[in-house]
C-alpha cells in the first residue's frame, strides 16, 4: 500500500508528492541520528516548495511519516510507539526551516514536551541547501537539553544517539516513579506443555509483563527458520494484532535467525525463555558481583545472536529483554563485546579471589556451611528468615533472591554453622547463567550439608524436585549429605500426598514455623557426623598440645582443674581421630 504524504499538499504537483513519498523507503542506520544525505534531500524539497517539511524516524531507522507545512510552520504530529504517554515516543521529529534559520522555535520545543519525542531537530535551509542544525531532548522534570546550532555537516550523530538513550532512562525512571508505568502486553508461545507455559507466564509476570494470551503448538522438532512454521507464524501474527501485544515470548531458546525471522512476520518484539530469565536477573541484581554476573551472562548469550536480532537488538526501545546493568545499547560489534566480556571476567576473577579468601577463613575456623537449595519460589528465603531471625527480601515471585545470603547460627549443642540462601533453580536453566553464576552456585557445591527445599503446595513438586537434583548433579554437588524439606505445609494437607512424594522429608512451614525444630535437629545430626564438640583432658605436662588443638577448631569451654586443663573444642571428626591416633585416647574425657 502506497504511503501518504500528509499536511499542506494543496498546490503541490503530483510528481513532487510522489517524490516526497519515496522518503518512506529511505533506510536510516540504527546508529545514525540524521544522515547528511537525508538533510540534503529535505533541503532541496524545501527550496523547491518554500515550505517546511517534517519527517518522523523511529529508533529502528524507519521513516513513519512525511508531512508538508507552510513557509512558517508545519503541523507536528503526535506519533507514539508506546501506549505509556509518560515515556518517550520512540520517534524523533526532523523538520526544516525555509528561511535558513536552524534554531528551534518555541512551538518546536512545546511540541517536544507535549508529544515526548525522542528528539526535536530543526534544519535551516537556504536556496535548497542545508545550513545549520539544532537538536533538543527531554530530560528530568520536563526540562530540555539543547545543543547550540551546528553546521549541517558537523552533526554529532554518536553524541545525539547516546543522548536519546540517556533521556529515555531519565524520563522512564520518572514515569515509573509516578506510577504511570504501563506493562508490556505479552503473548506466550510454546511447543512443550501447558504446564511449562504456565511457568513461563509466571516468569513474564515477574519480569513486569501482562500476559494477554497463551498458545501451544505440539511440535516434535522446531522449524529451523521460524521455530513454529510459516502458517502458525502468520496465525500468531493475527493473534498478536487482535490482542494488541507488544511482544511475543517463546518457551524455548531461539536462534538469532529464528528471532529475526519471527519479528519480521509478527511485527512485535520477540524474546525467548532465556532472554526473559536474564531480564529478571538484570532487575534483581543488587550486589556489584551480581550485576557483573548478569551482564556477562547477557553478553555471552547475545554475542552469538547479534546477526539475527531485529527489534530486540536495540536497548533503546526498552522493556523485557533490553534491561540490564551493562551497556544501554547492544549495537556493538563482536570485538567490543569480546573486550567487555574479558573485562567482566577479570573483575569477577577478583571477586572470586575475595570469595575464596572468605571460604578459607571459614575452613580455618572450622565453620561448617549448610546451603538451602531448591526450585525458585520454594520458600528458601522465608526459611532462612525463620531460622535466623533475619529480614532477607521475600516475595511471592520467581527469583526473588539472586545474590547468595549467609547467616551464622548455632545448633542446640552450640555448634556454629553458616546457613546460606542460594539462587533458585528452574527448568531449562540458561547455560549462560550457570557459567556466569558459577562462583555463586559453588556455595552449594562446597557446602557441608544441603537442605533441599521443595514447594509442597505446587502440583509439579515431583518435576521440580527432579530439576533440582539434575542441576545439582550438573554442578557436581553430589557428595554432601542431604536433608529433604517439603515447605508450605500450611497450604496443603497430608491427604494431598505431598509428604509421600519425597520419603523421609521434613514437613514444615517456613511461614508459621511449624517443623522448624525438626529441621534444626536434622541439621545438627548431620553436622555431628562431620563436626562435634570434643573435650580434651590435658595434664600440666602435656600443655604443649593446647597450641596444636586450638587452631583446629573453636574453643567453647576451658576449665582448669587440680590435675590440668579440660578443653572443649568443636572440630572436625577427622582432626579428632588424627589427634587420638597420635597421642592416645587418654587425652579425651571419658
Amino acid at each position: 500500500m502506497k504511503q501518504q504524504v500528509h499536511g499542506n499538499v494543496t498546490g503541490v504537483r503530483d510528481t513532487l508528492i510522489e517524490a516526497l513519498g519515496q522518503l518512506y523507503d529511505y533506510e536510516v542506520d540504527e546508529d545514525t541520528f540524521l544522515p547528511r544525505e537525508l538533510m540534503q534531500v529535505l533541503a532541496r524539497f524545501t527550496g523547491v516548495l518554500n515550505r517546511e517539511i517534517a519527517v518522523y524516524i523511529t529508533r529502528d531507522g524507519e521513516v513513519v511519516d512525511v508531512s508538508i507545512g507552510t513557509d512558517r510552520d508545519v503541523e507536528l504530529r503526535d506519533y507514539r510507539l508506546r501506549r505509556n504517554t509518560q515515556r518517550l515516543s520512540c520517534v524523533r521529529c526532523i523538520h526544516t526551516h525555509p528561511n535558513g534559520d536552524g534554531r528551534l522555535s518555541d512551538v518546536d520545543l512545546s511540541a517536544l514536551r507535549s508529544f515526548r519525542y525522542d528528539a526535536m531537530v530543526a534544519i535551516g535551509c537556504l536556496k535548497g541547501e542545508p545550513t545549520f542544525v539544532q537538536s533538543a531532548f527531554l530530560v528530568e522534570k520536563q526540562n530540555l537539553l539543547m545543543d547550540e546550532p551546528v553546521r549541517w555537516y558537523k552533526t554529532p550523530d554518536g553524541d545525539w544517539m547516546r543522548q536519546i538513550t540517556e533521556s529515555d532512562r531519565i524520563v522512564g525512571w520518572e514515569a515509573d516513579e509516578k506510577g504511570t508505568h504501563v506493562k508490556e502486553r505479552a503473548v506466550l508461545m510454546g511447543i512443550e506443555s501447558m504446564e511449562s507455559l504456565d511457568e513461563l507466564a509466571r516468569l513474564a509476570d515477574t519480569a513486569g509483563a501482562e500476559v494477554v494470551g497463551q498458545f501451544l503448538q505440539k511440535k516434535d522438532k522446531p522449524d529451523t527458520a521460524l521455530f513454529i512454521g510459516r502458517g502458525r507464524a502468520d496465525e500468531l501474527c493475527r493473534q498478536c494484532q487482535a490482542l494488541e501485544a507488544d511482544l511475543c515470548i517463546f518457551d524455548e531458546e531461539l536462534t538469532g535467525i529464528q528471532a529475526r525471522n519471527l519479528e519480521e512476520i509478527l511485527r512485535v518484539k520477540v524474546v525467548d525463555r532465556t532472554t526473559l530469565i536474564l531480564d529478571i536477573f538484570a532487575q534483581r541484581a543488587s550486589s556489584a558481583e551480581g550485576k557483573l554476573q548478569v551482564e556477562l551472562a547477557q553478553l555471552q548469550y547475545q554475542s552469538s545472536r547479534l546477526i539475527g536480532q531485529g527489534l530486540v537488538l536495540s536497548r533503546l526501545a526498552g522493556g523485557i529483554g533490553t534491561r540490564g546493568p551493562g551497556e544501554s545499547k547492544l549495537e556493538m560489534n563482536r570485538r567490543h563485546i569480546r573486550e567487555r566480556m574479558t573485562e567482566l571476567r577479570r573483575r569477577l576473577d577478583a571477586v572470586e579471589k575475595q570469595r575464596e579468601l572468605r571460604r578459607k577463613s571459614r575452613e580455618k575456623n572450622e565453620i561448617p556451611v549448610v546451603a538451602l537449595v531448591g526450585y525458585t519460589n520454594a520458600g528458601k528465603s522465608t526459611l532462612l528468615n525463620q531460622m535466623t531471625g533475619s529480614n532477607v527480601y521475600v516475595q511471592d515471585q520467581l527469583f526473588a533472591t539472586l545474590d547468595a545470603v549467609s547467616r551464622r547460627i548455632e545448633t542446640a549443642e552450640h555448634t556454629p554453622f553458616l546457613l546460606v540462601d542460594t539462587v533458585g533453580f528452574i527448568r531449562k536453566l540458561p547455560h549462560a547463567l550457570v557459567s556466569a553464576f558459577r562462583s555463586t552456585l559453588e556455595e552449594a557445591v562446597l557446602a557441608d550439608v544441603l537442605v533441599i527445599v521443595n514447594d509442597g503446595a505446587s502440583e509439579e513438586i515431583t518435576q521440580q524436585h527432579d530439576t533440582v537434583l539434575q542441576v545439582l548433579s550438573d554442578l557436581g554437588a553430589t557428595e554432601q549429605p542431604r536433608i529433604e524439606v517439603i515447605n508450605k505445609c500450611d497450604l496443603y494437607t497430608d491427604e494431598a500426598g505431598a509428604p509421600m512424594l519425597i520419603p523421609g522429608a521434613v514437613r514444615l512451614s517456613a511461614k508459621t514455623g511449624e517443623g522448624i525444630a525438626e529441621l534444626h535437629a536434622r541439621i545438627a545430626e548431620q553436622l555431628q557426623k562431620t563436626y562435634a564438640p570434643v573435650t580434651f583432658v590435658l595434664p600440666f605436662d602435656r600443655f604443649g598440645l593446647v597450641g596444636q588443638i586450638r587452631p583446629l577448631g573453636r574453643v567453647v569451654n576451658e576449665e582448669y582443674t587440680d590435675t590440668g586443663l579440660e578443653l572443649t573444642v568443636v572440630l572436625a571428626n577427622a582432626d579428632r581421630d588424627r589427634l587420638v591416633s597420635k597421642y592416645g585416647k587418654e587425652i579425651l574425657k571419658g
